[in-house]
């Protein structure tokens, strides 16, 4: 039942999303032509695919603490890879915004083992990215791969989110939050609170990336409260991606945009 529950989510999106040409906002039309559906290969696309590949096929077991769930126990890389690394088109959506807009100041929630977290800190090796993940073997997992990668602009924090976020933020290097993505604790509550928290350390250049927006009926709840906040003025919501804009030029408008 929930699956066919998603997939009309889904069609209403299609039905509803528009192509650039029915956009009429200067700053998401070029959002979308340069950044958002541009073609081609960058330099790191096919180095973190490669580390994807090896994820998928790996039978190594760790032990799993999951805070969102509150479930723990033994599972295979292979398994975490399949359920929980967002997919290349989506990752490769993240490098192109953090070159586009050039943060110096990353944060993410939920590390898992590093795909997004390298598309991130691939895409500006001056930037700063702080990434935190709640399980201690499963941070482990992804800061082997950092260093696989050669990544060294990547700060690793463990904890749960509910408790530690707070302390992050305080010290972020430029004390503001100049791009973040929330891929946690997938539930409303916690949602709305961490956005909450980061929404104290924003500016006009900030963005915000919401994952699997439409994931169950609490986040599109979410979703709708962070699109209401009279902080934000743009939003983009592309189906598993939502982006949240906060410059004060741009007149307050909800996108639906094909991806």
């Amino acid at each position: 039942m929930k699956n066919i529950s998603f997939l009309f989510k889904y069609l209403k999106y299609l039905l509803s999303a528009k192509t650039p040409h029915g956009i009429h906002s200067p700053f998401v039309f070029e959002l979308v032509n340069k950044v958002i559906n541009k073609k081609g290969s960058y330099y790191a696309y096919e180095k973190i695919e490669k580390l994807r590949r090896k994820f998928l096929i790996s039978s190594k077991e760790i032990e799993v603490t999951d805070f969102g769930t509150g479930k723990s126990g033994k599972r295979i890389i292979s398994e975490i890879a399949e359920r929980s690394l967002k997919n290349k088109k989506y990752g490769q959506l993240l490098f192109r915004l953090v070159n586009h807009f050039k943060p110096t100041t990353i944060l993410e929630l939920g590390t898992s083992l590093g795909i997004s977290t390298s598309y991130l800190a691939c895409a500006n090796p001056n930037a700063k990215v702080i990434t935190i993940e709640g399980c201690p073997n499963i941070s482990n997992e992804a800061k082997n791969n950092f260093e696989s990668l050669g990544l060294k602009n990547i700060e690793t924090v463990v904890g749960n989110f509910d408790i530690i976020l707070s302390a992050v933020l305080c010290r972020l290097p430029t004390a503001d939050c100049q791009l973040v993505f929330f891929d946690g604790n997938h539930k409303k509550i916690p949602t709305l609170n961490y956005f909450s928290q980061c929404l104290e350390y924003a500016h006009n250049d900030s963005i915000f990336v919401f994952d699997d927006i439409h994931w169950s009926d609490e986040m599109e709840e979410a979703w709708e409260e962070i699109k209401s906040n009279p902080l934000v003025t743009v939003t983009i919501d592309l189906f598993f991606l939502g982006l949240v804009f906060f410059r004060k030029e741009q007149a307050k408008e909800n996108f639906i945009v094909r991806f």
